[in-house]
């Protein structure tokens, strides 16, 4: 098993990002995990954690991910790091996906590191596998890793994002989609575009703390998998297990911030009451009780919050928190198999509006809403849901990211679009080379 040191303490908040910095020029693996110093979040392990390098990695794309993943974690015995990408779903049910796909990270990835580092309530651990060469001296690595002076590369981007769909189709699959809905195949379906370059440039480390800096929140990530990296900003936690306890707290409902306090006040009130986003919220509810009702204690599924509003950076979000107390008998892989993906991100009933959802949308989903986070030795999780993000494929010099809502019967298609923009703008921003 993995022995931690504690570390003299730091109060420097760049400290996370030159570890990342320097842990880069040496590993291939890396996932960094920032809470961004929410305090809402009651339920965050830790302020951060940083893994790095591997000793065992899982890497599947065959038709048996969970059993793999199952094996893996329990073999591993350790923490584990890694993702589940949205493809997933085609293990899962009778589902295809022939839509594009020029990211082509691992449909699945999970690592056990050489190195993690975890930051909480500002004291910091640290902790390593023995026998792994020039990183079996705990002293040595945070002197390499904790080094101040190493710099942080100025570059120039060269990036020309484009939407993948034009306006006009945005709107016109909006209408055909409410059509879906007022037959009576889906109540809810999250439809999304992509915004795209085929010929980029950029650099993920310095992305990453440009869209942390613009949009920071309680479940960002920087993950680097060889050539393809994950630039994540993301707000909403997918399942955590706490013991016994499985936490799920879905996204439904979003408003810009306010210019002045009054302001900001008035349009938290407004998404309170939108009866459009209440009715949102209040179906991926059902629909995530309802998955955690497969693994759960019979009766013990709750839920512990209904239409709270949170505020980040640039949005006010309606989130809502379902909890339920895990069955005995069920392996805690089991819960997150049951609820991938994420209700948030499919609609309801579920299935149905995965079918459309593939028929509409024009480009693979890839990792964006997947999950990323890690397992524990206690065999205890926390994953979020991959929104908010950047996609990078370094060798072919490509990105993109993706931006949606859900689509409902009171859904105006205009409204809708300007939700999708309100949405982008972190990630516009973030990779634009003036900014």
């Amino acid at each position: 098993m993995r022995q931690f040191k504690l570390q003299p303490s730091f109060d420097n908040p760049m400290l996370p990002f030159v570890i990342l910095n320097n842990g880069r020029k040496f590993f291939d693996r890396i996932c960094l995990l920032n809470s961004n110093g929410f305090s809402h979040d009651s339920y965050s392990a830790f302020d951060w954690a940083i893994a790095m390098g591997v000793n065992k990695e899982l890497k599947t794309s065959n038709d048996k991910v969970f059993d793999s993943l199952r094996s893996f974690a329990d073999n591993t015995n350790d923490w584990i790091f890694g993702f589940l990408c949205y493809d997933v779903k085609n293990q899962i049910e009778k589902l295809s996906s022939s839509n594009i796909d020029n990211i082509k990270i691992d449909l699945v990835h999970f690592f056990q590191p050489l190195i993690i580092i975890i930051c909480k309530e500002g004291k910091i651990s640290s902790g390593l596998l023995a026998n792994k060469g020039k990183w079996d001296d705990h002293d040595d690595v945070w002197r390499i890793l904790t080094d101040m002076s190493s710099s942080i590369p100025d570059y120039t981007p060269e990036v020309n994002i484009k939407p993948r769909v034009s306006k006009r189709q945005y709107l016109s699959d909006v209408k055909k989609i409410k059509e879906h809905i007022q037959r009576g195949d889906i109540y809810e379906m999250n439809y999304c575009l992509e915004f795209y370059d085929d010929s980029a440039y950029i650099d993920p480390f310095t992305t990453y703390i440009k869209l942390n800096d613009l949009s920071p929140a309680p479940f960002s990530a920087f993950y680097m998998l060889g050539e393809k990296y994950l630039m994540c900003s993301s707000p909403e936690r997918f399942l955590k297990k706490w013991g016994s306890k499985i936490i799920s707290q879905p996204i439904k409902g979003t408003v810009k911030r306010g210019k002045s306090r009054e302001s900001d006040i008035y349009l938290k009130k407004k998404l309170f009451n939108d009866p459009k986003e209440r009715s949102e919220n209040v179906m991926i509810v059902d629909l995530v009780r309802n998955d955690l009702a497969k693994t759960a204690q019979k009766g013990s599924v709750k839920v512990e919050e209904l239409f709270g509003i949170y505020s980040f950076a640039n949005l006010h979000h309606m989130i809502s928190t379902i909890t339920s107390s895990v069955d005995k008998k069920q392996h805690y892989i089991d819960v997150i198999e049951k609820a991938f993906p994420m209700g948030s991100m499919t609609g309801a009933p579920k299935i149905r509006a995965m079918q459309i959802i593939e028929h509409f949308e024009s480009a693979r989903r890839s990792l964006y809403s997947g999950c990323l986070g890690y397992i524990n030795p206690d065999k205890d999780f926390d994953f979020n849901v991959v929104i908010r993000s950047i996609l990078y494929n370094m060798t072919e010099r490509y990105v993109s990211f993706m931006v949606g809502g859900a689509i409902t019967a009171g859904s105006k298609p205009e409204r809708e679009y300007q939700e999708c923009l309100l949405k982008a703008e972190a990630m516009i921003k973030a990779l634009d080379r003036n900014i």
